[in-house]
């Protein structure tokens, strides 16, 4: 999952090598929350107008772990 998520956000950003992903452990729920981390000038090109791009990553994100009964949260930091 956490590959996933790299190898997506480093073909949006003009500096693949800042990207970076931490993993926060199963919460209560059973969520495992993964926190994106990129360069600051990137940061719009990840997020998008109006948050489009977010959403669809957290949506493709959301169907990787349903197929592996999993939830996830994904936080753009």
């Amino acid at each position: 999952m956490q590959e996933l998520l790299v190898s997506i956000a480093q073909g949006l950003v003009e500096k693949p090598e800042d990207v970076r992903v931490e993993v926060d452990g199963p919460q209560e729920d059973g969520t495992v929350v993964y926190h994106l981390h990129v360069a600051e000038e990137d940061m719009g090109r990840v997020i998008g107008k109006q948050g489009r791009i977010a959403k669809a990553i957290r949506v493709v994100m959301r169907a990787a772990a349903t197929r592996q009964n999993g939830k996830v949260a994904v936080e753009i930091d």
